[in-house]
C-alpha cells in the first residue's frame, strides 16, 4: 500500500522562486572584479535569472546541454547556477586553478557548446579556443563598459545578453532526477572524473547542510562561502542559503585577509566556509592589525585537516567555533560535520578541542562504514581503523561518461580512499589517505597524526609528512614545514622529539618557504614525494 499524497517534485529553480516570494528583501552581496561591492535582493536576482533563462533559449541551449562556467564567487555566477539548471541545462563548473591540460580535457570531455567566463580568464580562453572545437559561444560575465577587446570567436557580453530579454519566463517541469550540475574531480591521480548531480540530490544535500546538523542557516544568518563556486557547488551553500533566505556574501576573487575582513565586518557575517589555508591568511591579517571577528559565530573548515592551533586561535581570540567537516566531489560534497552539541559543551576546553579535531558525524541521508583489507566491517570504537566507505542520497553511483568502477563496491558503496576511525558516538576521524600511509618495517604510520601534532606547535605555519625510501625500514616519515617568523628547524626538532614515539618520529625535517597546493586547497603530496622520495637514501 502506498501513501495518498501528491506526487510533486521539488526542483532547484523552486528554491529561488520561494526565496524571491517569501524572503525577497534578503540580500546577496558580492565583490566585483574591480573591488567594488555589488548588492541586490533575492527578488531582484530572481528577475535576472529569468532573463538569463530566456537568453539561454536564444542561444539554442537544449535540455541536457552542459554549459560551462569559469568564474569566481559572485552574483552572476549565482545566476548561472539557477538559470542554467532551471531551464533544463547542466551547470558545468570548471576549476580555473587546474592546469591548462586539465581544463582542455574537462571542457572537451563535457562537450561544452557554451562557456561563461570572468574577465580575468579571457586571455586563457584566447589561448585555448583553437583546441576546443565544440565551443560555439563565450559569454564574458561583465558589463558593456568592461567588455574586453578580444580575439575570441563569437564572444558576447553577459549584461548585454540578458538585458535584451524580459523576466517573463515559465519554468519547465521535469523529473527531479534530471541532471542539474557537473563537477570534475581535481585529477591528482589520473584524468579528472565527472560527477553528475541531480536536482533531487542537490536539494537533499542542501537541506542537510543547512539544517541543525550542518550550518544551522535561517533568515537571520549572514553566510560567506569562501570555498569556490567553481568546485563542488561551493559545498552547497548557494542552494542552502537560498532555501533559508539568509544573506549570502560572495567574496569574488579577492581572498586576502584584508578583503575578507572588510566583507565580514561590513556585512555582519556570522558563518564562514573555507579551507585552512584561507583561514590562516585571515588570522595572520587579524593578528597583524590587532582585529577581532566581532560578528562571526562559527566557521566551517574542510578540504584538509584543521590544525589544533587554528581551532584554539579562533576560539580563544575571536570566540568563533570551528566546525570541522569532511566530504568529496563524489559526495556533493559534504558528508560529515562536527557540529556543536550539548554533550560537547559539557567537556573541558581541552577535551572539546580534541573532539573538534574529528571530522564529525554523518548528515541524515548518508551512511558510512569502515572495512579492513578483506572487506569486513570494523567496529565503531574509535580505535579500529579501516577504509571509509559511504552511500546515500547524494553520493555518486558512477562517473560521467566513464566505465571506471574501481571506487564502487559490488554491494553499492563508494570507497572514498580514506582511512578512518568511527567512535561509539558516531564521530568519524580521517586517519590518512590510503595512498599517504607510511609503511615502516611492516608497521603503518599515519602522516595525518604527525601533521596534527606538528601543527599544534606555535612556530609551525604548515606541515606535510610523506613517505621517503629508507635502506633498512623500507619507508620512513619525512617532515616538511613552513615556519613562522623567529622560529628555526631546531625548535621543531626539539618539540617533536618530546611528543612523538621513536617509531613516529620523522627521520628528517625540511624547511621550505611554501608548500605546493592544488586546485582545491590541498597540499600536493605527490609533488613532494616526487621531489624527496630518495632524500633519506642520499643522507
Amino acid at each position: 500500500m502506498y501513501g495518498q499524497m501528491m506526487d510533486e517534485c521539488l526542483l532547484i529553480q523552486d528554491t529561488l522562486e520561494h526565496a524571491a516570494r517569501y524572503h525577497g528583501g534578503a540580500e546577496i552581496v558580492s565583490r566585483e572584479i574591480d573591488g567594488s561591492v555589488h548588492r541586490y535582493s533575492y527578488r531582484q536576482a530572481y528577475g535576472r535569472v529569468k532573463k538569463l533563462a530566456n537568453a539561454l533559449a536564444s542561444l539554442d541551449m537544449r535540455e541536457g546541454d552542459r554549459v560551462a562556467t569559469l568564474a569566481w564567487n559572485d552574483h552572476r555566477h549565482f545566476e548561472l547556477y539557477y538559470g542554467i539548471s532551471g531551464s533544463g541545462g547542466i551547470v558545468h563548473t570548471v576549476n580555473p586553478r587546474l592546469s591548462e591540460e586539465s581544463i582542455l580535457y574537462i571542457i572537451g570531455h563535457a562537450e561544452n557548446r557554451l562557456l561563461f567566463i570572468d574577465l580575468e580568464f579571457v586571455g586563457l580562453i584566447e589561448k585555448l579556443q583553437n583546441q576546443l572545437p565544440d565551443l560555439e559561444k563565450v559569454i564574458v560575465l561583465c558589463s558593456e563598459a568592461n567588455f574586453p577587446d578580444s580575439t575570441i570567436d563569437n564572444i558576447l557580453c553577459y549584461e548585454d545578453l540578458i538585458n535584451d530579454f524580459d523576466s517573463d519566463y515559465s519554468w519547465q517541469r521535469f523529473d527531479s532526477e534530471t541532471a542539474a550540475s557537473l563537477c570534475y574531480t581535481s585529477g591528482t591521480t589520473g584524468k579528472p572524473k565527472g560527477v553528475l548531480y541531480s536536482h533531487a540530490s542537490t536539494i537533499e544535500h542542501a537541506k542537510a547542510i543547512g539544517g541543525g546538523e550542518g550550518w544551522s542557516l535561517n533568515r537571520f544568518s549572514s553566510v560567506m562561502p569562501v570555498v569556490p563556486m567553481f568546485h563542488a557547488s561551493a559545498w552547497g551553500i548557494p542552494y542552502a542559503a537560498t532555501m533559508a533566505g539568509c544573506k549570502l556574501v560572495l567574496p569574488g576573487s579577492k581572498l586576502d585577509g584584508a578583503s575578507l575582513y572588510e566583507l565580514i565586518s561590513q556585512e555582519n557575517v556570522d558563518g564562514m566556509c573555507g579551507v585552512p589555508t584561507i583561514w590562516q591568511l585571515l588570522l595572520d591579517y587579524l593578528n597583524q592589525n590587532r582585529l577581532t571577528l566581532a560578528t562571526v559565530e562559527r566557521t566551517i573548515v574542510g578540504g584538509a585537516a584543521v590544525p589544533l592551533s587554528m581551532i584554539k586561535e579562533f576560539d580563544q581570540k575571536h570566540n568563533v567555533f570551528v566546525m570541522h567537516g569532511w566530504g568529496m566531489t563524489e559526495v556533493s560534497p559534504v558528508g560529515t560535520v562536527n557540529y556543536k552539541t550539548p554533550e560537547m559543551m559539557e567537556l573541558s576546553r581541552d577535551k572539546q578541542y580534541q573532539l573538534q579535531l574529528k571530522q564529525g558525524k554523518p548528515l541524515l541521508g548518508l551512511t558510512m562504514r569502515i572495512v579492513n583489507d578483506a572487506g569486513e566491517n570494523q567496529p565503531f570504537d574509535g580505535a579500529n581503523r579501516g577504509y571509509l566507505q559511504v552511500k546515500g542520497r547524494w553520493v555518486a553511483k558512477s562517473y560521467y561518461k566513464s566505465n571506471d568502477r574501481s571506487a564502487f563496491t559490488d554491494d553499492g558503496w563508494f570507497d572514498t580512499g580514506d582511512i578512518a576511525t568511527i567512535d561509539q558516538y558516531g564521530y568519524m576521524q580521517i586517519v590518512d589517505r590510503a595512498k599517504d600511509l607510511i609503511k615502516s618495517g611492516g608497521e603503518w604510520i599515519s602522516s595525518i597524526d604527525i601533521e596534527n601534532l606538528v601543527e599544534s606547535y606555535d612556530g609551525v605555519r604548515e606541515a606535510a609528512v610523506i613517505a621517503a625510501d629508507h635502506p633498512k625500514w623500507g619507508e620512513r616519515p619525512l617532515l616538511i614545514v613552513t615556519l613562522k617568523k623567529g622560529f628555526e628547524k631546531i625548535d621543531v626538532a626539539n618539540y617533536v622529539s618530546q611528543k612523538l614515539t621513536k617509531m613516529n618520529l620523522p627521520d628528517a625535517i625540511i624547511v621550505r618557504s611554501t608548500l605546493p597546493y592544488g586546485a582545491t586547497g590541498k597540499v600536493l603530496k605527490q609533488e613532494l614525494r616526487e621531489e624527496y622520495v630518495s632524500f633519506l637514501l642520499k643522507k
